[in-house]
């Protein structure tokens, strides 16, 4: 399976609207930051992790032309905010958009896009047809999918786990159980949202903890604020195998 990082930002992105930081000010791309998000690429189905507000801009950036489906990690609005814009695919596909989330993200994903569930619908509206999904594996196509349940603060967090690849945001607490599920993967990809303590993510400190308890050969951090520091400052500083990502970054992983 190919991985593309479509974007690797926190919710306000990177650069912040009127901030002039040197973070934000900065000519690097790699400190460029669109909202979180992930393409996962086999050789016959494609799907994307959530639908940030950048959503229509990265999939025209990325070139992607054919989408199977979305899954979602959970309902805040920097993970759903761009999920009309499936429209585009509904109208070359001629097919509506398969959609994967738990109960309490369907419930605000109805309410955010309640024009798309209307029993009369005005034309060109996005087609969506949701799939309910827990604790239990399931398939798109032919990728497996093993869902992971990680905390934000109190708001559970659904991870997931494609082969060899482990994929987690927006969290700052994993139970045991849940990291056995992550245990013997070749990547982990865990939010690292700056130096200093959150209350609801992972500081880079903490990320890097639970990377190494976990064991995982190589590790990339996402979900990133302007607050971390330049990526040619901070990646260097890093552990051996540990790696800030960034947009556009691709790995190859074992399906």
């Amino acid at each position: 399976m190919t991985i593309t990082f479509l974007g690797t930002g926190t919710s306000s992105g990177v650069p912040m609207i009127a901030c002039g930081c040197p973070v934000c000010t900065s000519t690097d791309k790699k400190n460029n930051r669109l909202r979180s998000s992930i393409l996962v690429r086999s050789a016959t189905t494609t799907i994307v992790i959530d639908t940030t507000p950048d959503f229509r801009y990265q999939m025209l950036r990325a070139q992607v032309k054919h989408l199977d489906a979305v899954v979602f990690t959970h309902p805040h609005k920097d993970h759903i905010a761009g999920l009309d814009d499936v429209r585009a695919f509904n109208f070359f596909s001629g097919k509506g958009m398969p959609i994967y989330a738990n109960e309490m993200t369907q419930m605000n994903i109805i309410r955010e896009f309640p024009y798309a569930f209307a029993e009369t619908k005005y034309p060109g509206v996005p087609e969506i047809m949701i799939h309910p999904i827990d604790q239990e594996a399931f398939m798109v196509g032919d990728i497996r999918i093993e869902p992971i349940t990680v905390w934000h603060m109190r708001m559970p967090v659904l991870g997931f786990r494609f082969g060899s690849f482990t994929y987690i945001t927006d969290a700052n607490h994993i139970g045991d159980a849940e990291k056995e599920k992550i245990r013997g993967s070749s990547h982990l990809v865990l939010n690292a949202l700056r130096k200093e303590k959150h209350i609801s993510h992972f500081s880079l400190s903490e990320a890097i903890e639970m990377a190494t308890e976990l064991g995982v050969t190589n590790a990339y951090f996402t979900h990133i604020s302007h607050q971390l520091g330049l990526h040619a400052e901070v990646d260097p500083t890093l552990p051996s195998g540990m790696h800030l990502a960034y947009d556009g970054l691709q790995l190859e992983v074992n399906g």
